[in-house]
């Protein structure tokens, strides 16, 4: 599998989006926590999948579209999978806290390992971790930072 990536420009910065020759597998801020090495990576001209998703984040921070649908996998365990699933269900606009998504996968003692599973997300936005909140409603943390966070959450806003 050969990935490769592209820069593009956001209100919240630079995004980085690493593809292979189908799908885009990261999102990633030049701050990201668990940001792996993909500055070596070489450039994604040609890539399918990178223009795809180059043109979903342009309409989504263009306001075109409220979700980003792009042409994704993201690797991970079965029970992080099945908790980036159900963020994928969480509707523009609304927010979630961590019990519910653990409520919502069907393990709803597992509310720190849910948390957990969302700071291992490697498709930020597209799919949506900047939609769970803590249980008071707060902007909790988020690899990109809380204040892209809470930018994010207002965007979607009506």
């Amino acid at each position: 599998m050969t990935l490769s990536q592209l820069v593009i420009d956001s209100p919240v910065g630079p995004v980085t989006l690493v593809a292979d020759d189908h799908a885009v597998v990261g999102v990633y801020y030049a701050e990201h926590k668990r940001r792996p090495d993909i500055d070596s990576l070489p450039p994604g001209d040609g890539n399918d999948a990178l223009a795809a998703a180059a043109a979903a984040f342009a309409d989504y921070f263009a306001g075109k579209a409220t979700d980003v649908d792009l042409p994704a996998t993201a690797s991970g365990t079965a029970f992080q999978r099945d908790v980036w699933e159900a963020l994928r269900t969480i509707p523009a606009g609304e927010t979630r806290t961590y019990a519910q998504i653990a409520d919502a996968i069907g393990r709803p003692t597992a509310v720190r390992a849910v948390a957990q599973a969302i700071g291992a997300n490697p498709l930020s936005i597209a799919v949506p971790c900047h939609r769970v909140v803590g249980s008071d409603g707060s902007i909790t943390g988020y690899a990109g930072g809380v204040e892209r966070k809470r930018w994010l959450l207002d965007h979607e806003r009506p």
